[in-house]
Order: structure tokens, then C-alpha cells, then sequence
């Protein structure tokens, strides 16, 4: 305690320092060393980009960004699409939208949508009241950069969740690559999409609107898709570094539901639905509205608030074994403060901030007679809310080296009625994440530790069991860990690297199973579990030079996660994640053409079930990309996947214990597909 007082002193003492000292933000970038970039650097970084390199440059951990840049000349769906290329990140596509999101093992038995990541959109969540998350809301189109923050390196968010943020950072007015944009795409499964865009600025005043619609039949049956997505983003510059932004957004989403096969069933013809999906006429159908009101502040020369507030408003028609109706509406605001410079003499700055969200899900359940509304068997109320409060300091010993020092407090509800048996249950979790950290900085190169603690609450899916607790909750217990994270990027010649090392000890990890296929996964707490890993990524630019470019990538993830003297399961290790996933690169530019042929490879098997007992079998895919730049502002592209058509299964459910034998919880992932565009700016 007489630890977290001195750390509150301290960061009181750096905030009336600093608001009373002479402004310092811009003698402090002239301090520090040369930008360091993370993730996958690129020195031909438009600004936008380079900024938000060099902002996450300064955190002592493990962050990347991602331009739309790299994932622009592809069909770019979801988040496997977007996030690939980042190591310790596992995005597996299940169909249409619908993926795993997992870094560093958060939420490794999570059967359908997501949990403990943070999905943000300019820095506000995206997720309901209770934290969980709906890919199909992202829409990457609109993203002008994606921010990965790893572990407890989301803390700049609020954000105490063990696998960390994905920030979407929006285009506007002012960050569109070109005045008009128009985007025609196709290929395999009947897919076709379009995009028409449009922004500019006049005076103070920038606008952009796109809208984009996006249809296939899908490689399995039962998973066509039919989307519309419209977005607005109005801003108002209120001087040189302040402004005004009202982003709106909405959607319309049909989505077939294919469910799972059998590993011998997805091995002979991966293509089929399973029965149920076809005779249940699985859906995930939804609109999809929201409304953000953001502004940022530079209030003096080393003072700087961000903050908004949000609307987010979701209907929802999901026929699987039963059919859910749900109308979902979450409410939130958000507002940080960043302060730069000096304490004694030496170069310092300090973050501090909240959000806050609230929300509720209004849920009627049905039968399923062939898609068709049967009896009614429920209809709840789900109401929930989270504050999050939360300051990180930094503070330069000597000019090379930073002392950071930061915490999140929490606190949040969740209220349940089942009004058709006029009963419910409430409850509510509060918590403190301290952080701490050295950064160390000299030249190209950076070296960081640091020591985290996340937390993160059940949402109602883990609460809401009604198998096993019927109208009341399942006693199931936040997940708490502390993670020590190492690590080192930068820059040095031609090569480029970003590699850090982790070990997490988890208490009470919330671990999800299938009950029985195609249903949603119960979950427990796990006693004590470990999560230790190595992600690296290295690029080699073997040449460049004029108009040309020879640039070897590498990335890989090593991920050992394991129970840690269980009761039931030992040592075993956990499933789903797998062990080792290397991907490698090579692309050669030439004369505004290029090509870039891709090596994606899983090993090792990757256990299925707690028991470990059954395995889901290693693969190695090979993928090609390819296109031209054209006079005119005209690109062609073209994205050929699985070139050898190799039958894998990336994606499962986890199990208990599967005795060995076969089970139906696998998405067989998709062969030999091509997907080419044009890409018309002016």
C-alpha cells in the first residue's frame, strides 16, 4: 500500500510540475533519440502513420502499427485479414466475419465472437457494456491504421484485459490518401464488393463519406454473406492542433452460420454445412448503428485532452439451435489528458484519464423450426456498466532512460431479470491493475521491461449459464494475472526488428468448452495456468535502391500456455493455441509492379481438448499477391490463397476431454481461392 501512495504522490507532484513549468513538447522531441517504429517498419511512412509509430514508440512494450497500406491491395474482411502479419496475434477466420481474436491466449476458448481483447475505434471500445465484442461492427474499410497494444500495453485506454487493444484509427478529411476513391473487388465463392469514398478539407472545416457493399456465396454452405456499410466523419479545426469530429456509422448484415464438422468430415469434403446449420437455417442477421462525438484539445504547448462520447445501437435476429432477438444499446464516454515536460530538470510526461460505458441487451429466446420463431422459452434483461480510471507517467533518469510507472482502477456491474420467471441475480467487481516499466533508448535501438497486472470480469455469457444455474449466476471469478514482458526494436542498416518475451501468471482464467457442437461454450476458472512466449518479427531489405525493392519478412510466435498443477489437468497444456506459427515474405518491387509470395506454417499438431487427447493437425499454406500501379492513380491487384488447395483446420472449439475420439467442433479453413481489384484515386 505505502508502494501505491508513493506512486500517487509522485504522479501528483509530475502533474503540478509539469502544468506549471515552461512548455516543453517541443524541446522534448528534440531530445529524444530518432523515431523508433514498431510492428513493421517502413520509412516511406505517409505522416499520419509515422506519427502514431513514434507516439507508440514511447511505451515499454510490445505495440505495432499497421497501415491500411498493407492491407489495402487484398480482400480484406475481418481482423485475420488486417492483423496477420502480427506475431503473438492469433486471427483465424471461422466464416464470413466471424474469427478468433487472441493475443497472447486471452479469451482461448472463446467459441464464437470475442473477449479479452479491448476492439476500439479512435480510441473508444467497441464492445457492449459487459465487454463483449462483435467483429462484424468493425468495419476495416473505414481504418486508416490499426494500433495493436499487447498485454498491458492498452493501459494508454483504460483498457486491463490480458490480451491487450486493437485501435482502429478512422480515416477523415484530412488523412484521406486522395479526393475521390473508387474500389471494385471479386473472385472466388461469387464474392464481389465495392467502395466509393470521397473527403477533403475547406478551410477548417474536412468531411469524408464512403460507403461500401460486400456479397458471396462463401466456401461452405450455409455462409453467404451480404453486407452494406455507410460511414460519415465530419471535423472542424479549432486552431493548429485542436478539433471537433462527429463520426457516424451504420450497417446492415446478413450472415449465413455453417456450424462445425467433424475432423473426418472436414478432411473428406470441407465445403458442406453441418446438418443442423441446414435444417436450423443458421443466421447472424443485424443492423448496426453508431454515433461517436470526439474532440481534441491542446490546451497549452505540453497539454493535450482527447475525450468523446458514444452510441452504439445493434438489432439482432441469430437462429442457431435456438433463435435470439436482441436489441443491444450501449452508451459511453471517454476523456484522457497528456502532459509533456520537465521535473528538475529532467524530461517527463504523464497520461491520465477515464471511461466509462453503460448498456443494456434485451434478449427474447425461441425455439427453431426451420429459422422460423417457435414457443417462446426466454426473455431477459441484461443490463450492465464499467468506469475505468487510469494515469501512466514516464519519467527520464538520463536522457536514454525512462522510468514508467502507471495503474487502472475498475469497477463494474452486471444485472440480469429473467422476466418470463420473474427472477434475476446482480453483482458487481472492483479492481486495481498497477504498472510498471524501464524503457531504455539510444540511437535506432530500444530495450524495455516491464511488470503488469490485468483483470478482467466475466460478461454475462459466463455469468448467464442457464444449464447449470438457472435464473441465478454462475460463480464465476475474474481472471487476474501478472505478466512480465522483455524486449527490443529497432532499426539498424537494412534491417529492422521488434522482439519481446513474456511469461504471465494467470489466476482464475475464465476458460470456455463445448457443451455439445454448434453450442455456445460454457465457462470456468481455471486454478492456476501460465502463458510465456517469444514474438518476433524481422524485416530485411536485401535491396533498395531507386525503383527497387527486395524485402524479406519474417514473423513468428512461440506460445507455450499450460495449466499449472491442476486438480484435474496437471500440466497439460491449454488447446487452441498453437505452439509455433511462423509466416514468411518475400516482396520484390519493380517499376510501380510487384509481387509477393507468402509461406503461412502451423508445424505442430494443436491439441483440441483440456485432457489432451485429441489434436487438430499442423498445415503449411502458401499464398501469392501481386499488381500494378498504373498512370492515372489505377492499381490492379490480385490475392491468390492456398495455392497448393491443402485441406486444413484452423479453427475449433475447445473440449473437456474428447477421449481421443473425433469431434464436431472444427471450421475447415478455406482452398484454393484467387480475389483480384482495381483501385481508381483522384
Amino acid at each position: 500500500m505505502k508502494t501505491l501512495h508513493a506512486a500517487a504522490l509522485l504522479a501528483a507532484t509530475c502533474f503540478a510540475q509539469m502544468t506549471s513549468a515552461p512548455a516543453f513538447a517541443e524541446e522534448a522531441d528534440q531530445k529524444e533519440p530518432p523515431i523508433i517504429v514498431t510492428g513493421h517498419p517502413d520509412p516511406d511512412d505517409p505522416p499520419a502513420v509515422a506519427e502514431a509509430r513514434k507516439r507508440l514508440s514511447r511505451t515499454p512494450g510490445a505495440v505495432a502499427v499497421i497501415a491500411a497500406e498493407t492491407f489495402e491491395d487484398r480482400l480484406a474482411i475481418g481482423m485475420p485479414d488486417v492483423l496477420r502479419d502480427v506475431p503473438g496475434v492469433l486471427s483465424n477466420k471461422r466464416y464470413g466475419e466471424e474469427s478468433r481474436l487472441s493475443i497472447r491466449g486471452s479469451g482461448i476458448g472463446q467459441s464464437n465472437h470475442q473477449r479479452g481483447v479491448l476492439l476500439a475505434e479512435n480510441g473508444i471500445s467497441f464492445a457492449d457494456a459487459d465487454g463483449f465484442s462483435d467483429f462484424q461492427k468493425v468495419d476495416v474499410m473505414s481504418a486508416r491504421m490499426v494500433e495493436v497494444y499487447k498485454g498491458g500495453n492498452a493501459l494508454r485506454f483504460g483498457g486491463a484485459q490480458l490480451g491487450g487493444a486493437v485501435n482502429l484509427v478512422t480515416v477523415n478529411g484530412r488523412t484521406a490518401l486522395s479526393t475521390v476513391l473508387l474500389r471494385a473487388e471479386g473472385g472466388s465463392y461469387d464474392s464481389w464488393r465495392g467502395q466509393a469514398a470521397a473527403g477533403g478539407v475547406v478551410g477548417d472545416f474536412d468531411a469524408y463519406g464512403s460507403v461500401n457493399g460486400y456479397k458471396a456465396d462463401g466456401y461452405r454452405a450455409n455462409s453467404a454473406s451480404e453486407q452494406l456499410r455507410g460511414t460519415v466523419n465530419l471535423g472542424y479545426r479549432v486552431g493548429e492542433d485542436s478539433e471537433v469530429r462527429l463520426i457516424a456509422t451504420a450497417a446492415t448484415i446478413e450472415q449465413g452460420a455453417p456450424g462445425t464438422l467433424t475432423l473426418a468430415q472436414a478432411r473428406a469434403n470441407p465445403r458442406p454445412a453441418s446438418a443442423a446449420a441446414v435444417a436450423g437455417r443458421w443466421s447472424r442477421d443485424q443492423d448496426v448503428r453508431r454515433a461517436t462525438l470526439q474532440t481534441r484539445l491542446r490546451l497549452s504547448d505540453g497539454l493535450v485532452f482527447e475525450g468523446g462520447v458514444y452510441a452504439t445501437g445493434t438489432d439482432l435476429r441469430h437462429p442457431i439451435p435456438i433463435v435470439l432477438e436482441q436489441d443491444i444499446h450501449t452508451e459511453g464516454a471517454f476523456g484522457r489528458f497528456d502532459l509533456s515536460g520537465e521535473i528538475g530538470g529532467h524530461a517527463a510526461d504523464l497520461f491520465f484519464g477515464a471511461s466509462f460505458r453503460t448498456g443494456a441487451l434485451d434478449q427474447q429466446t425461441y425455439a427453431n423450426i426451420a429459422g422460423v420463431n417457435g414457443m417462446k422459452m426466454g426473455d431477459a434483461l441484461q443490463r450492465a456498466s464499467g468506469l475505468d480510471l487510469f494515469a501512466e507517467g514516464r519519467f527520464f533518469v538520463v536522457p536514454e532512460l525512462a522510468v514508467v510507472a502507471g495503474a487502472s482502477w475498475g469497477h463494474a456491474s452486471r444485472d440480469y431479470t429473467n422476466r418470463l420467471a420473474g427472477r434475476g441475480d446482480d453483482v458487481e467487481f472492483q479492481w486495481l491493475a498497477p504498472r510498471f516499466g524501464l524503457l531504455w533508448e539510444h540511437g535506432g535501438t530500444q530495450v524495455y521491461a516491464n511488470v503488469t497486472r490485468s483483470v478482467e470480469p466475466p460478461a454475462f455469457g459466463a455469468l448467464v449459464q442457464s444449464s447449470f444455474s438457472g435464473f441465478n449466476f454462475v460463480p464465476v471469478e475474474p481472471q487476474r494475472a501478472w505478466t512480465v514482458e522483455v524486449g527490443t526494436r529497432g532499426r539498424s542498416g537494412a534491417v529492422s526488428w521488434d522482439v519481446a518475451a513474456y511469461r504471465a501468471s494467470l489466476k482464475g482464467e475464465m476458460l470456455n468448452f463445448t457443451v455439445s457442437p454448434n453450442i455456445p461454450a460454457a465457462v470456468f476458472n481455471a486454478d492456476r495456468t501460465r502463458h510465456q512466449g517469444v514474438e518476433a518479427s524481422v524485416d530485411w531489405r536485401i535491396v533498395d535502391s531507386g525503383d527497387t525493392l527486395l524485402r524479406l519478412r519474417q514473423t513468428w510466435a512461440w506460445s507455450d500456455f499450460s495449466f499449472t498443477g491442476d486438480a484435474a489437468y496437471g500440466n497439460n497444456r491449454l488447446p487452441v493455441v498453437p505452439e509455433h506459427q511462423l509466416r514468411t515474405s518475400l516482396r520484390f518491387e519493380k517499376a510501380r509492379a510487384w509481387v509477393e509470395p507468402m509461406l503461412d506454417w502451423r508445424p505442430k499438431d494443436v491439441w483440441v481438448d483440456y485432457r489432451n487427447t485429441l489434436k487438430a493437425p499442423g498445415y503449411a499454406l502458401l499464398h501469392l499477391s501481386f499488381g500494378i500501379d498504373l498512370p492515372g492513380g489505377v492499381t490492379l491487384f490480385a490475392d491468390a490463397r492456398n495455392l497448393t488447395n491443402k485441406n486444413h483446420v484452423p479453427e475449433f472449439g475447445a473440449v473437456v476431454n474428447a477421449n481421443g475420439a473425433d469431434q464436431a467442433v472444427f471450421y475447415p479453413g478455406e482452398g484454393r481461392s484467387l480475389f483480384g481489384g482495381v483501385r481508381v484515386r483522384f
